[in-house]
């Protein structure tokens, strides 16, 4: 059910024992609004624990708190009396939903998130859930420390490709400007998340040494498989090195975690990619979204560039006079594969 900011408010007030959790694979916006949350919700002597399904990129790491978000372990419970669902919805969590039967309060910015489970308040015009978490504190009358702060900038930044994406608003920047004022500085941020070993430029370079275009140019892909992804510390920005490239309407990358689960990304220049992800089972912004193909890479791979081609034919982005054939775009987008 979807409910009102001041709502979900009051339901925090009265919870005394809260999980907070995000999405697996998270970004810098999923564990920024976690630990912001952590901390203020522990500084209002409420009992707390932080739980997220994969590990946190090292880059991350230095957030303020961030020792404290564990990984679930089999059979382990957490006796919460609510779980606080962050940055997707709670299909997303992975083994974090096995550790409460608690009621659910999601809070998200992702426009495919129709409140299946819980109570849901979702601004799909915030550029982040982080910014969605500074006003909640605002409406608690919750102090942002610098910590805080830090976190909820540091979300605020990654979710807007440090505030060049066209999810910048006046509001965002507003945002920004009070968490600077609250103690954040922006330089450290961006030098600590711009930081890469030797070792990950080299990595880097394999990965771009994957990418293909597909569909005349129209639409690239990066493939990190199993292998590769042994070496990567984080695929954060992988794909940001491709959606520049200037034919390609749609951006993705696609990375073989283990066997037969691969995580997609996809990026566009105005392709609505949520809907694209929201047939294959996940979800996003309408130029940042993604989703997990449960089969192997050389499977998963097809099924997304049909996919893709299949939805850019139907909505106009690509015409099947452009190829040769129709049954080539519709059941081999394979073959348009620039080798």
């Amino acid at each position: 059910m979807k409910i009102t900011l001041p709502v979900a408010a009051s339901k925090i007030r009265t919870a005394n024992n809260i999980l907070v959790t995000a999405h697996v694979n998270p970004d810098g916006d999923a564990i920024g609004s976690v630990l912001a949350v952590l901390q203020v919700l522990r500084s209002m002597g409420k009992d707390v624990a932080a739980y997220i399904d994969d590990k946190i990129p090292k880059n991350f790491s230095v957030m303020p708190y961030a020792e404290e978000i564990r990984q679930p372990r089999e059979d382990e419970k957490f006796d919460a009396d609510l779980m606080l669902v962050l940055d997707t919805a709670p299909d997303r969590i992975g083994a974090v939903k096995n550790l409460t039967d608690a009621p659910i309060l999601n809070i998200d910015h992702h426009i495919t998130n129709k409140g299946d489970e819980g109570d849901l308040y979702v601004d799909a015009d915030a550029a982040a859930t982080c910014e969605i978490i500074f006003q909640l504190f605002k409406e608690m009358h919750a102090e942002i420390t610098t910590n805080v702060a830090v976190c909820l900038y540091t979300g605020l930044a990654t979710d807007t490709g440090f505030f060049n994406y066209s999810n910048t608003k006046p509001a965002t920047l507003r945002t920004a400007a009070e968490l600077v004022e609250a103690g954040v500085q922006p330089n450290l941020i961006s030098e600590q998340l711009e930081k890469r070993t030797f070792q990950e430029i080299q990595i880097m370079s394999a990965a771009l040494q994957t990418t293909k275009l597909f569909y005349g140019g129209k639409v690239v892909g990066m493939f990190i498989d199993r292998e590769l992804y042994s070496q990567v510390e984080t695929t954060e920005g992988l794909i940001d090195l491709i959606r520049v490239i200037d034919s390609a309407d749609v951006a993705f990358l696609i990375t073989e975690k283990e066997q037969k689960v691969c995580r997609v990304s996809m990026r566009s220049k105005g392709v609505e990619v949520s809907s694209i992800a929201k047939r294959l089972g996940g979800g996003g912004h309408v130029r940042a979204a993604g989703c997990t193909i449960y089969e192997s890479m050389d499977v998963a791979k097809t099924i997304l560039i049909r996919t893709i081609g299949e939805f850019m034919i139907e909505n106009g982005y690509l015409r099947p006079a452009d190829f040769e054939n129709r049954d080539e775009v519709d059941l081999a987008a394979m073959n348009f594969e620039n080798e």
